[in-house]
C-alpha cells in the first residue's frame, strides 16, 4: 500500500521578522520541503497573526472534557454547550486540526526572558486540553538565545525555554523525548552587546553549527 506523505508544521514565535530562530527553522522547513516535495507544509506565525489568550469559556471545555473523561480529540466538540463556548472553540477548533494533521510539530523560538515568547505560550494554551495525547508525532524545536544558557554554562540553571519544552511535551503530549530535537543559535547578543564581544567566534560557530544540523535534520525527517 502506498504511504501517505507527511505532513510539517511549522509555528513561528519570533517577534523579528529576521531572527535566528526563523533562519534555523527556514533550515529545517527548506530540507524537510526538498525531501518531501509531495508533503504538506503548513505554517502558522503567531507573530503576524497572534492566538488570543484563553478565557473562562475555555477552562469550560476544559472542564467538561475532564469531568466526562474525553481522551479522543475528535470528540473535544462535545464540550459546547454554549454560544460563549462556541466562540472559544472556533479560535481553537483550526488550531487543534493542524496540529493533530502534522506527521512532524516544527516550534521556531527565540528564548525571551529564560523562558518561551509570549505568543508561543498562548497558543500551547489553546491546543493543550487534559489527557490528550500526541504520542507518533515527532517534535522538533529551533531556537535562539542571547546568551549561552547549555549544559554546564553559569546560566544553565535559568534555562525555562528548553527545560519548560521537553516537560510539557513529555508530560501533556505524551511525546517521548527521544522523539524531541532541540537546535538553535547561542549567544546571539554578542553582535550588539560590546560586554559579549569576545563571544562572538563562539556564537558564529554555534550558528554554523546549528544551521548544518537543521539541514541535515530536515533531508532525514
Amino acid at each position: 500500500m502506498p504511504t501517505a506523505a507527511p505532513t510539517l508544521l511549522r509555528i513561528d514565535s519570533s517577534a523579528r521578522r529576521t531572527s535566528f530562530s526563523r533562519e534555523i527553522g527556514d533550515a529545517v522547513a527548506d530540507a524537510w520541503r526538498r525531501a518531501h516535495p509531495d508533503g504538506t507544509y503548513l505554517r502558522r506565525d503567531l507573530a503576524l497573526t497572534p492566538v488570543p489568550q484563553i478565557g473562562e469559556a475555555w477552562t469550560e471545555l476544559c472542564d467538561y472534557v475532564l469531568a466526562h473523561q474525553i481522551t479522543e480529540i475528535s470528540r473535544y466538540k462535545e464540550a459546547v454547550r454554549s454560544q460563549d463556548q462556541a466562540a472559544a472553540w472556533a479560535i481553537v477548533e483550526p488550531l487543534l486540526t493542524e496540529l493533530v494533521a502534522a506527521d512532524t510539530v516544527l516550534i521556531v523560538a527565540p528564548m525571551y526572558n529564560y523562558s518561551v515568547p509570549a505568543s508561543l505560550k498562548a497558543w500551547i494554551d489553546q491546543v493543550a486540553f487534559p489527557k490528550m495525547s500526541l504520542a507518533g508525532r515527532r517534535f522538533v524545536v529551533a531556537y535562539a538565545r542571547g546568551g549561552a544558557y547549555g549544559p554546564g554554562t553559569p546560566r544553565h540553571s535559568c534555562d525555562y525555554q528548553e527545560r519548560y519544552l521537553r516537560d510539557f511535551f513529555a508530560g501533556h503530549f505524551a511525546v517521548p523525548h527521544e522523539a524531541m530535537t532541540f537546535l538553535g543559535t547561542e549567544l546571539v547578543n554578542s553582535r550588539v552587546d560590546p560586554a559579549l564581544a569576545d563571544r562572538r567566534e563562539a556564537h558564529e560557530t554555534s550558528r554554523a553549527d546549528a544551521l548544518a544540523a537543521a539541514r541535515m535534520l530536515g533531508g532525514a525527517l
